[in-house]
């Protein structure tokens, strides 16, 4: 048998269920294994990319902030305990690096288990993001919060929803 595990004999073992363990690429793996192959878009390039939309939903909820804070002057509070409490820069951060870190989770998750994990993600994400809005609709204090607040999760959403999945390759 030579190294690539394609000598004569190794289709009566596997017939016989008796395969050995033969060199592939200065690996051993037994001559009944196919070789896997990378799937585009779920390892290597994908956890920077996922990364980079991670921080680029951040950054999008914070530059909205900023914009409606302390450039409009819209006073982004919300009741909480029977109090109103301010948002602030350090809460749009944590609370958008949450939401993209757990989405990025959820779909790790899902790509390990379903064979169409793009589209199964897709409809949880859209259903956490409308369960989300309640929060800001119910919660701010004003028309202009409000709608500040909508609007970040809004604009969160749109920058993780399309940017975790990525291309849509087969899902």
């Amino acid at each position: 048998m030579n190294q690539t595990g394609t000598g004569r004999g190794d289709h009566r073992r596997m017939a016989r269920g008796t395969a050995r363990p033969v060199l592939r690429k200065g690996k051993l793996v037994s001559s009944q294994t196919t070789p896997t192959r990378a799937v585009p878009g779920r390892a290597g390039g994908s956890a920077a990319r996922r990364a980079l939309t991670v921080a680029g939903a951040t950054a999008a909820a914070l530059a909205l902030w900023a914009l409606a804070g302390p450039v409009a002057g819209i006073d982004l509070t919300v009741r909480i305990d029977g109090g109103v409490q301010p948002v602030g820069p350090g809460a749009v951060v944590v609370a958008s690096l949450l939401a993209g870190l757990a989405g990025w989770a959820l779909l790790a998750s899902l790509e390990r288990i379903l064979k169409r994990p793009g589209r199964t993600w897709t409809v949880i994400a859209v259903v956490v993001l409308v369960l989300s809005l309640a929060g800001p609709l119910g919660g701010a204090v004003g028309t202009a919060s409000t709608v500040t607040l909508a609007g970040m999760h809004l604009v969160v959403a749109a920058v993780l929803i399309p940017g975790l999945r990525g291309p849509a390759r087969g899902a």
